[in-house]
């Protein structure tokens, strides 16, 4: 059976060193150790291991071979969308980045999809390297931020790309990243624990509530993580909706509770009855097998949350591929 994993990490192992460039220690340099291990650095400080497997294609297919997954959608790493910089600076590290990607699906095209990512601190500048990643790199779309900087995914100045994205048929996955509260809570890991699943409900509620879903019904759009906190809270956001709609439904009159069906979703949750949870409330047809690979956090089986479910063959095909084709605007024969 056909499987593909749609949220699959990718570095390379150089890119610009915009930090020496720019003079600015928030960008992410990377440091190869006289061990062989790769370290990337942000603010001066240790951000990440990186290992081969984060960027050589061979290695990644064989370490997928071994739980019969096929195909992988690849996109960059949260830590390089770099949204606090000027437009043009990011950007340059974008380019790098979309190249590096296309690289990968041109050579390897029966094992790899790909999505860029642009400087939407900058839509203007997000637009034109959208286009090019779908028009010049054959891209399936982009990845994004569950916030850029001060805006959430609703705000005015987006405009211009959710209707790029939409006319272009781009897929848009939304990535958590710069996790709220994260200064109130160093310890525990909780940022990645608690704020990153806050951050995926932030960014499905600002494009309910913002009217983006319903001003663009076209855009296919999936929330990294299984959506994060939003469908296991999709009962009090509708209740408050109900019951306050002088605040809630101030843009979009819309039941929030409508929009399933529309949305897509990852299977990455760890956990089989919140697998099952999220099939019930937001559709086989809506939800497809993502691991977060290849990174601590991620379903380190890929496949093995869905194969625990004792779905039909009907059932498992649609979430191993029905879904990502229909997300990503691809036939199966892409992967034949």
């Amino acid at each position: 059976m056909l499987k593909i994993d749609t949220h699959a990490h990718y570095l390379p192992d150089r890119w610009p060193d915009l930090a020496a460039k720019y003079g600015d220690a928030r960008f992410p340099v990377i440091h190869h150790g006289d061990d062989g291990r790769c370290r990337i650095y942000k603010d001066g400080k240790f951000f990440r291991e990186i290992w081969p497997k984060t960027w050589d294609p061979a290695i990644r297919i064989a370490d997928y071979a071994r739980f019969d997954v096929q195909v992988q959608v690849i996109s960059t790493v949260p830590v390089m969308f770099s949204y606090w910089a000027k437009g043009h600076q990011a950007l340059e590290l974008h380019v790098a980045l979309n190249d590096h990607i296309a690289e990968a699906c041109r050579e390897h095209p029966r094992h790899y999809a790909g999505l860029g990512v642009v400087p939407l601190q900058s839509p203007s500048l997000a637009v034109r390297e959208l286009e090019r990643c779908m028009d010049g790199l054959d891209l399936q779309g982009v990845q994004i931020g569950s916030h850029i900087n001060e805006w959430n995914l609703d705000a005015p100045e987006l405009t211009e790309f959710w209707q790029a994205a939409e006319d272009l048929g781009a897929a848009i996955l939304v990535h958590p990243w710069d996790m709220m509260g994260a200064e109130s809570m160093p310890k525990y890991w909780m940022p990645w624990l608690v704020g990153m699943p806050a951050e995926q409900s932030r960014a499905a509620c600002a494009l309910i509530f913002g009217g983006v879903l319903e001003r663009h019904p076209r855009l296919r759009v999936c929330l990294a993580h299984g959506g994060g906190s939003f469908p296991y809270t999709i009962g009090r956001i509708e209740h408050g909706f109900h019951m306050r709609p002088d605040l809630v439904a101030t843009d979009n009159p819309r039941n929030p509770r409508d929009y399933f069906g529309r949305l897509f979703f990852d299977s990455c949750v760890h956990d089989p009855r919140a697998l099952r949870y999220l099939i019930d409330v937001a559709g086989a047809n809506t939800v497809m097998l993502g691991t977060d690979y290849p990174f601590p956090l991620g379903e380190q089986e890929p496949g093995s949350g869905i194969a625990a479910l004792g779905l039909s063959e009907a059932e498992q095909a649609q979430l191993f591929h029905g879904t990502a084709l229909r997300w990503l605007g691809l036939p199966a024969s892409r992967f034949a």
